[in-house]
């Protein structure tokens, strides 16, 4: 589905992705793991065309190169990027911030398909459906930035930080529902500080390190490594 090979990014001088390959299998959750300034959110933007690769970096999309693309195009290529922070548009209500995620889509059955399935996802947002987005919670608003990203019907969902700042038993609803996500055939990558429940919730992972990927397998076979997992995230 999604083929990434020596992707570089650089922030002025400084060199932030350095030549950065990966492989995402269709309907698969491919985790990328790593402390913070690892770049794995730089990496996540590049790919949804926020920061645009070094000359020499290639993304392919089922085939289709999309590096370098706008990401306008990239969104309609399908991939749909939930940012860290979640960055809804607090003054719509839940409605609105639902159909800005089915901007570009024209096909009404489909979407009125997609908003039952978010709602089956995600039912407190259905009792919040009128509601002011910034009113919600932080739980509640995280969900609502993944519903919004599943109303685009993403070929691949970029997942930053999904548990960042929320309490334990909010975090353990959210990858309960990335669950459910990953059982109709999503195909994603996954961001993530905390190992275990990344890996709890994809197929294969790679870990960052200034930069580089310097360690990946599926998520059996990094689980088993868990020594060498947190020598690497500096746990």
């Amino acid at each position: 589905m999604l083929e990434i090979k020596n992707l570089h990014v650089k922030y002025t001088k400084a060199e932030v992705l350095k030549g950065v390959s990966l492989t995402v299998p269709e309907s698969t959750v491919v985790a990328v793991l790593g402390s913070n300034g690892a770049g794995k959110s730089t990496l996540l933007k590049s790919l949804s065309g926020l920061v645009r690769p070094l000359p020499g970096s290639s993304t392919m999309l089922a085939g289709r190169e999309i590096a370098g693309l706008s990401p306008e195009k990239i969104v309609a290529a399908g991939v749909i990027h939930v940012p860290e922070g979640r960055r809804i548009f607090g003054t719509l209500s839940v409605r609105e911030n639902l159909r800005m995620g089915a901007y570009l889509r024209r096909d009404k059955k489909g979407i009125e398909t997609d908003y039952e399935k978010c709602f089956a996802l995600f039912p407190r947002l259905k009792e919040r459906i009128e509601q002011q987005a910034g009113t919600l919670s932080g739980g509640e608003q995280q969900m609502l930035a993944i519903a919004r990203g599943l109303m685009a019907s993403p070929k691949v969902l970029l997942l930053d930080e999904p548990s960042m700042g929320l309490a334990p038993v909010i975090v353990d609803q959210i990858y309960e529902i990335i669950a459910k996500i990953k059982k109709q055939g999503v195909t994603m990558i996954l961001v993530e500080q905390n190992a275990t429940l990344a890996l709890s919730a994809c197929d294969f992972a790679y870990i960052m390190m200034t930069g580089e990927i310097r360690l990946y397998g599926t998520a059996a076979e990094l689980a088993a490594k868990d020594d060498l997992i947190k020598s690497y995230l500096g746990a």
